[in-house]
């Protein structure tokens, strides 16, 4: 690949490209967009920021690691800009924090578009994968979600779209930007409907399908007020790669909900490392696993204090 270990000084034919990558995602905010082929020095900075902000080594060079990075299909709101609240070096808000207040007394309501949808999936598969992923989020703090019929009127409003649907941020055909979301309280969810959306791996073979639950379950973390995570193992990060699934909230995940709602009350964060190392078994991690869990959850929680 031409990019490949690029640094400051380089004149790399398609460099602009990447220019506008870095600017879309908050890297090169306020600037001239009309950008050149060369590396200088605002493009090292926001690549080094980049590198950071994703859990990258921080090359300040366009290396493999990188690269596959940015190859990655990702969440389509920004990674960090003067939108976005950084608390600690792990979750992060946006300005002011802001989450939902219109609790009645502690629900929210979602619904899906009746027309925009994708017709090769049954709605009742959708419905299942988007309920699974909200009562996710239910399972850590003190709301419920309830679906309604009534798109009209619900909280939560969740459809698939193409290209320029209005919200001044246009989806870019297959991969690339897989969905984006917005604070609160405005509720709105969107899918790029280009993608290959898939339920079931077993069933959609399609090299580039992506799990729509993984993809919701971050979703409605945006719209609970979180923005993007640097723990690459938490829902939170920007990017999933294809055919790939994140159905379970991490720590990380939970400790920045947390703190915008309070715990459930039946919520314990030994639930969430016991359903998060069974996952793991489940992925032929092995059952050596079972002895460590008391002393990682007792490490997790001193850390965590």
């Amino acid at each position: 690949m031409r990019f490949l270990d690029a640094e400051k000084g380089s004149n790399v034919m398609g460099m602009s490209e990447l220019k506008k990558y870095f600017h879309r995602f908050g890297y090169l905010p306020n600037l001239d967009t009309n950008f050149t082929d060369m590396f200088d020095k605002n493009f090292e900075m926001a690549l080094a920021q980049y590198q950071a902000k994703l859990g990258l080594p921080v090359t300040s060079k366009l290396d493999s690691t990188t690269l596959e990075q940015i190859m990655l299909p990702r969440c389509g709101l920004r990674d960090t800009n003067h939108d976005i609240l950084r608390t600690t070096k792990h979750f992060a808000y946006f300005p002011g924090k802001p989450r939902w207040e219109k609790l009645t007394p502690s629900t929210l309501t979602y619904a899906l578009s009746p027309e925009k949808t994708v017709k090769y999936l049954k709605r009742s598969d959708i419905k299942a994968a988007v309920e699974r992923a909200f009562a996710q989020w239910a399972s850590v703090i003190p709301i419920n979600f309830m679906e309604t019929e009534d798109y009209s009127k619900a909280d939560i409003k969740i459809g698939f779209y193409n290209g320029d649907h209005g919200d001044g941020d246009p989806f870019d055909g297959v991969l690339g930007v897989l969905a984006h979301a917005f604070s609160p309280e405005s509720g709105r969810f969107h899918l790029d409907a280009s993608e290959t959306w898939a339920v079931d791996f077993k069933s959609e073979k399609s090299k580039v399908a992506i799990d729509l639950q993984s993809v919701a379950l971050h979703e409605i973390g945006h719209i609970l007020g979180l923005a993007h995570s640097s723990v690459k193992e938490a829902v939170m990060y920007p990017s999933l790669s294809p055919r790939s699934k994140k159905v379970l909230l991490k720590l990380d995940d939970v400790k920045g909900v947390q703190a915008l709602y309070g715990s459930n009350p039946n919520f314990t964060f030994s639930s969430l490392l016991k359903s998060n190392i069974e996952s793991n078994k489940a992925n032929h991690l092995g059952p050596q696993w079972s002895k460590w869990v008391p002393i990682v959850l007792a490490l997790i929680l001193y850390l965590y204090k």
